[in-house]
């Protein structure tokens, strides 16, 4: 029995098909449009990794020249504030989804959006090549109803 499998990994690896790396792919991706016009703001992409290796989000940026930072909300009791990050983890055939309340791309210095209007996002990894997303502008308070 354990030559058995030790044989079939073995072909298996041999195929090419043990630690297979593929192109980190978006589901979708939102921008929240800020209250007050130039205001920071928050990017949220869902993120899926069809590879059986892990990857990892580098960091972003917006347009040509428009400066994203990966962060995390960081939780203190009734209270919060925000951690930069230097790298989000994609999971080996798993999403990574970015939330209000978790992960998000902050955007510190906008371009002016109105809801609809679609911002353009280049993502870097450490293995994918870089991946072009175009996120869609929402007020905050709906994205609840994106959902369903």
């Amino acid at each position: 029995m354990v030559a058995a499998t030790l044989a079939l990994l073995t072909g298996w690896s041999a195929a090419g098909q043990a630690g297979r790396r593929e192109p980190v792919q978006s589901l979708d991706a939102t921008v929240l449009v800020p209250a007050v016009p130039g205001r920071p703001t928050a990017a949220l992409v869902t993120l899926r990794n069809p590879g059986d290796v892990p990857d990892r989000l580098l960091g972003a940026r917006w347009g040509t020249d428009g400066d994203a930072v990966l962060k995390e909300h960081v939780h203190h009791g009734g209270t919060g504030t925000w951690a930069p990050l230097a790298m989000v983890a994609v999971p080996a055939r798993g999403e990574l989804r970015m939330s209000p309340e978790g992960t998000d791309l902050l955007l510190p210095h906008p371009p002016a959006l109105r809801p609809g209007d679609r911002l353009e996002l280049t993502l870097h990894f450490r293995d994918s090549p870089d991946l072009v997303v175009h996120a869609l502008a929402v007020p905050p308070g709906s994205l609840g109803e994106l959902d369903r």
